[in-house]
Protein backbone atom coordinates (compact mmCIF):
# COMPACT_ATOMS: atom_id res chain seq x y z
CA UNK A 1 0.00 0.00 0.00
CA UNK A 2 1.54 3.39 -1.16
CA UNK A 3 1.63 6.31 1.32
CA UNK A 4 0.04 9.15 0.04
CA UNK A 5 -0.32 12.43 2.76
CA UNK A 6 -2.81 14.70 2.14
CA UNK A 7 -0.78 17.82 2.30
CA UNK A 8 0.74 17.03 -1.39
CA UNK A 9 -0.51 17.53 -4.37
CA UNK A 10 0.33 15.05 -6.97
CA UNK A 11 0.65 14.89 -10.91
CA UNK A 12 -0.22 11.97 -13.42
CA UNK A 13 3.19 10.83 -14.26
CA UNK A 14 3.93 10.38 -9.88
CA UNK A 15 5.30 13.58 -8.82
CA UNK A 16 4.31 15.46 -6.09
CA UNK A 17 4.72 19.08 -4.73
CA UNK A 18 4.28 20.54 -1.32
CA UNK A 19 3.68 24.54 -1.89
CA UNK A 20 4.32 27.15 1.05
CA UNK A 21 4.27 30.46 0.19
CA UNK A 22 6.48 30.85 -3.21
CA UNK A 23 8.45 28.05 -2.82
CA UNK A 24 7.59 24.30 -3.03
CA UNK A 25 9.50 21.20 -2.28
CA UNK A 26 9.26 17.99 -5.42
CA UNK A 27 9.83 14.59 -5.24
CA UNK A 28 8.25 11.59 -6.89
CA UNK A 29 5.42 9.09 -4.93
CA UNK A 30 5.80 6.50 -3.22
CA UNK A 31 3.61 4.49 -5.42
CA UNK A 32 6.65 5.32 -8.21
CA UNK A 33 9.49 4.26 -5.77
CA UNK A 34 7.87 0.92 -5.35
CA UNK A 35 7.29 0.82 -8.65
CA UNK A 36 11.30 1.07 -9.77
CA UNK A 37 12.77 -0.78 -7.69
CA UNK A 38 16.12 -0.37 -5.64
CA UNK A 39 16.95 3.50 -6.61
CA UNK A 40 20.54 3.42 -7.62
CA UNK A 41 21.11 6.33 -9.08
CA UNK A 42 19.57 10.01 -8.91
CA UNK A 43 20.43 12.52 -11.20
CA UNK A 44 19.27 16.13 -9.92
CA UNK A 45 19.18 19.54 -11.81
CA UNK A 46 21.23 22.21 -10.44
CA UNK A 47 20.43 24.89 -8.12
CA UNK A 48 19.51 28.26 -10.62
CA UNK A 49 18.15 26.18 -13.05
CA UNK A 50 14.66 27.42 -14.86
CA UNK A 51 12.09 25.14 -16.05
CA UNK A 52 8.71 25.13 -17.16
CA UNK A 53 6.03 23.03 -16.02
CA UNK A 54 5.79 19.41 -17.15
CA UNK A 55 9.67 19.92 -18.64
CA UNK A 56 11.91 16.87 -17.10
CA UNK A 57 14.51 18.10 -14.24
CA UNK A 58 16.27 15.08 -13.52
CA UNK A 59 16.12 10.92 -13.39
CA UNK A 60 16.03 8.34 -10.96
CA UNK A 61 17.31 5.53 -12.33
CA UNK A 62 16.55 1.96 -10.81
CA UNK A 63 17.77 -2.27 -10.97
CA UNK A 64 15.08 -1.94 -13.27
CA UNK A 65 14.75 0.84 -15.20
CA UNK A 66 15.44 4.76 -16.06
CA UNK A 67 12.93 7.49 -15.35
CA UNK A 68 13.00 11.10 -16.18
CA UNK A 69 11.17 13.58 -12.87
CA UNK A 70 9.21 16.34 -14.43
CA UNK A 71 8.21 19.75 -12.90
CA UNK A 72 5.12 19.43 -11.45
CA UNK A 73 5.09 23.92 -12.04
CA UNK A 74 7.14 26.39 -13.34
CA UNK A 75 9.92 28.21 -11.37
CA UNK A 76 13.93 28.09 -10.83
CA UNK A 77 15.42 25.46 -8.30
CA UNK A 78 16.64 26.99 -5.25
CA UNK A 79 17.70 24.11 -3.37
CA UNK A 80 18.52 20.34 -3.98
CA UNK A 81 19.08 17.32 -1.47
CA UNK A 82 22.61 17.01 -2.71
CA UNK A 83 22.87 13.90 -0.32
CA UNK A 84 21.01 12.18 -2.60
CA UNK A 85 24.62 11.74 -5.11
CA UNK A 86 25.67 9.68 -2.80
CA UNK A 87 23.42 7.71 -1.16
CA UNK A 88 20.50 7.73 -3.66
CA UNK A 89 18.52 4.46 -1.96
CA UNK A 90 17.38 7.50 -0.14
CA UNK A 91 14.40 7.53 -2.53
CA UNK A 92 13.37 4.43 -1.52
CA UNK A 93 13.19 5.30 1.91
CA UNK A 94 11.60 8.44 1.91
CA UNK A 95 10.43 9.52 -1.71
Amino acid sequence: MANTPEDLSYTKDHEWVRAKGEQATIGITDHAQQQLGDVVYVELPKVGDKFEASEPFGSVESVKAVSEVYMPLGGSVIEVNESLNDSPEQVNEDP
